[in-house]
């Protein structure tokens, strides 16, 4: 890749710019090609592919006296983050768009509910090719080193080969040590959720407040799932996409009678 223009890749995450999986994510990407950040100012796990709409965006230059490379924090969530890189920032369409590497799992139904993957998803939706990396890991120091070659291979790849239009990549990263980790598998989503629960209490004013607990469950006995994947120390890329259309069912709706 001497002889060629190196490829601009946006850097992004839910858990805040500061992050330590955002951090080891930028040093893996700056071997591969010019880095332009965006990140939250503080951390928005969970938020899904919320966008800010009744309040004012800020952005302002993050300094790293370090490195040749720009980083920006926006005021609001991981989908605003790739939206003002987009359309604000950048002078032209990043040729990828990195996302995490975010502390947790973000593996079969949290996909949905991910800051991580909804800004790769949002990055799909303009265009850009997308990968969103989490570790199974929940902690504010986890190690990101096990699996680091990992990851800068699996970019790699991407960078060499493309991605087809509309897909992203989810890939989660087992906690486990660099020798512990067997390899990557490429996985469907797994058939796993949250049961979820309400612990109610009341606060000195007696007023009644809720935390939101719950246990995670797969009833999923495939061996080509994320979550099989994960517990037996593989890295899982599932190809995920941001058509939410039931395509099979398509035929059985045109069967009924909606009074046309």
């Amino acid at each position: 890749m001497e002889n060629k223009k190196k490829p601009l890749i946006l850097v992004t995450n839910d858990d805040g710019i500061t992050a330590k999986g955002i951090r080891t994510l930028i040093s893996i990407a700056r071997e591969l090609g010019d880095v332009v950040v965006v990140a939250p100012d503080s951390p928005q796990s969970a938020m899904g592919h919320a966008i800010t709409i009744n309040d004012t965006l800020y952005v302002k230059e993050f300094l790293q006296h370090d490195y040749d490379h720009k980083e920006y924090t926006t005021s609001g969530t991981p989908v605003d983050c790739v939206k003002m890189a987009s359309h604000e920032i950048l002078d032209r369409k990043p040729d990828l768009c990195l996302s995490g590497i975010n502390h947790g799992s973000n593996s079969a139904i949290n996909v949905i509910y991910s800051g991580t993957m909804s800004a790769a998803m949002e990055a799909g939706i303009e265009g850009i090719p997308a990968i969103g990396f989490s570790l199974c890991d929940y902690s504010h120091d986890a190690d990101f080193a096990s699996s680091r070659e990992h990851i800068k291979q699996i970019i790699v790849q991407v960078l060499e080969k493309g991605m087809a239009k509309g897909v992203i990549f989810n890939v989660n990263i087992p906690k486990a040590t660099k020798e512990e980790i067997k390899g990557v598998k490429i996985c469907r989503q797994a058939n796993a959720y949250w049961v979820e629960e309400f612990d109610k209490r009341t606060n000195p004013n007696g007023k009644d407040y809720y935390w939101l607990t719950g246990k995670f469950v797969n009833n999923d006995k495939g061996e080509d799932t994320d979550e099989w994947a994960l517990a037996h120390n593989y890295i899982s890329i599932v190809p995920t996409q941001y058509d939410l259309t039931a395509h099979h069912y398509i035929s059985e709706l045109n069967t009924w009678n909606f009074g046309n």
